[in-house]
């Protein structure tokens, strides 16, 4: 969803500052009463009227950042579950995976346990072993 422009805020307030209540301003403009308040107190706290177009959370990695990087360098072959665990963090691995991908820092994929199912063999001539040796 889009913010509401620096020019209907400007309506809105205006008809705050004319002395409208803020439900009949919020039902006149249809906009919710909370939407309303907040325009009003951006304006009245940080004197801004436009919207912000950024966000500026800072990420929950961003407080080991530098740590990740250094347990990358040293062992560059963990698995994310691994990186969780040598972190020793709340983080979840999807997190890690977001942080890491951030930062351009890469991982092992896969853990190193075996495969189940043996896999695909290949064949030589479309035919399998058993059939060759019939013939």
């Amino acid at each position: 969803m889009k913010p509401y422009s620096k020019e209907f805020r400007g309506e809105v307030l205006a008809a705050c500052d004319r002395g409208r209540g803020t439900r009949e301003v919020a039902t006149h403009f249809n906009v919710s009463e909370s939407w309303v308040r907040r325009v009003k107190q951006e304006r009245r706290e940080l004197n801004k009227v436009a919207p912000c177009l950024t966000r500026r959370r800072t990420p929950l990695w961003a407080a080991i950042a530098d740590r990740m990087r250094e347990v990358i360098r040293e062992k560059p072959d963990l698995t994310l579950r691994e990186l969780k665990a040598e972190l020793q963090t709340g983080l979840s691995v999807q997190t890690l995976c977001t942080a890491l991908h951030k930062l351009r820092l890469t991982v092992k994929k896969k853990s190193s346990s075996p495969r189940k199912g043996g896999g695909r063999m290949s064949r030589k001539g479309g035919m399998n072993s058993s059939e060759s040796s019939r013939n």
